[in-house]
């Protein structure tokens, strides 16, 4: 009994790496962010009202992967790309993300990651095209202050708030919804 059950296991976990991997061609970046946010075009039920205007806020508490895209991170950019790209207008998208933990890492100033990981900080040139496009990005405080990141170390344009939790509650109460993923 326990072998099939292991032998299940091991077929459910190959059909989902090869569905996961299936037609990943067919994922493309841009148009707004043009080197990340890879999204397809689906055939869609639920219509997209081109004049709703989004108030979305994300949650990271991950740190990605040393010299790596934050997954996380990257999804802001797949958001803004996929609204766009099926027509809803950029200014009708307004997005933050609020980022605690050791994730705080992943916003350090180029030089600072450097010298900490030594590696790039691949998350640099998608942080910065995320501002560009109106992401408003928040350090929690309280995280910072426990692994010792400073305000002067993080990019130009991250806000450091009180805490995550402060941040999340004042982005609530400006009509921001939290993105469950």
């Amino acid at each position: 009994m326990l072998t099939i059950i292991r032998f299940s296991t091991l077929i459910f976990a190959l059909l989902c790496v090869t569905s996961a991997t299936a037609n990943t061609d067919t994922f493309m970046a841009g148009p707004v962010i043009k080197n990340y946010g890879k999204h397809a075009k689906v055939q869609q039920d639920l219509k997209l009202d081109k004049n709703i205007v989004f108030k979305v806020a994300f949650d990271l508490g991950d740190q990605g992967s040393v010299g790596k895209v934050n997954g996380s991170i990257e999804t802001l950019a797949r958001f803004i790309n996929m609204h766009v790209a099926n027509g809803m207008p950029l200014e009708n998208i307004n997005l933050a993300v609020v980022v605690h933990g050791k994730a705080g890492f992943d916003l350090l100033k180029p030089s600072l990651y450097q010298e900490k990981y030594q590696q790039k900080n691949a998350n640099h040139d998608l942080v910065q095209a995320l501002m560009k496009n109106h992401v408003s990005i928040y350090l929690c405080g309280q995280s910072a202050a426990y692994h010792g990141i400073t305000n002067d170390m993080v990019m130009p344009g991250v806000q450091v708030a009180l805490s995550a939790m402060t941040a999340h509650a004042v982005l609530q109460n400006k009509g921001y919804s939290l993105n469950p993923f």
